[in-house]
């Protein structure tokens, strides 16, 4: 069965065009031209990535994916944003958001966003479950725990973390990280890391501003520490 793809722009050419090209990739695709209508179709149809624009009426795009995030968790989401929209984006990918394209854009590229942010899970080198400490992932599942306690975590968080501890106390540079969960490393998309790390660890640790699971390594990156032994 194709994957469902939700297409939210107020701009209807944009809409169109993003149409035409995923459905010529062999998506299903659905639209919406404002956050209160995206809402509704999201909650309705439970897409697999929605491409959402962040200047959008009646809802923004922050707005719809803190909304949508708490409802649908592992939903991936593409932001579309202008170039001079920086805070939004930042804010958006702490919010959740998966990845990002900037306008003006090519309708291949974010073709090329969408496969690979929607490849999450389907090819797994690692163990099935991975267990570091008090953290458990199972990939066929797609769920985390730690102590016993589900963790909820995006398509690219739970990606990222499954890096992480397959390969703990590796130091990870960010262009490494971006590559291993999307396939394809842009040195312009390389700061998002920034973000799902912020993410994963307000999500992780006791005290997020000072991490002692994913640990920066200055000047070169993260890697995950393992558990100090009793």
């Amino acid at each position: 069965m194709s994957q469902t793809i939700l297409v939210v722009d107020d701009e209807i050419q944009i809409v169109r065009v993003l149409r035409g090209y995923l459905e010529q990739a062999g998506y299903r695709v659905l639209v919406a031209y404002n956050g209160e209508e995206a809402l509704y179709t999201a909650r309705q149809e439970r897409p697999d990535l929605v491409v959402l624009d962040l200047q959008l009426p009646k809802i923004d795009g922050l707005e719809f994916t803190r909304r949508i995030r708490a409802e649908q968790p592992n939903l991936a989401i593409l932001m579309l944003t202008a170039r001079v929209e920086e805070m939004d984006r930042i804010v958006g990918l702490e919010l959740g958001a998966d990845d990002y394209v900037t306008k003006p854009f090519s309708p291949r590229e974010v073709v090329a966003r969408v496969r690979a942010v929607l490849r999450r899970g389907q090819t797994q080198s690692a163990p099935a479950i991975l267990r570091v400490g008090d953290l458990v992932l199972d990939h066929d599942r797609r769920e985390v725990r730690r102590s016993d306690t589900p963790i909820e975590l995006t398509p690219t968080e739970f990606d990222l973390l499954a890096v992480f501890m397959a390969a703990p106390q590796r130091v990870f540079s960010r262009a490494a990280l971006l590559e291993a969960v999307q396939g394809v490393a842009f040195e312009a998309y390389e700061r998002t890391i920034d973000a799902h790390i912020k993410n994963l660890r307000r999500k992780l640790e006791v005290d997020p501003a000072d991490p002692q699971i994913i640990v920066t390594v200055r000047g070169a990156g993260y890697r995950l520490e393992l558990p100090e032994t009793p």
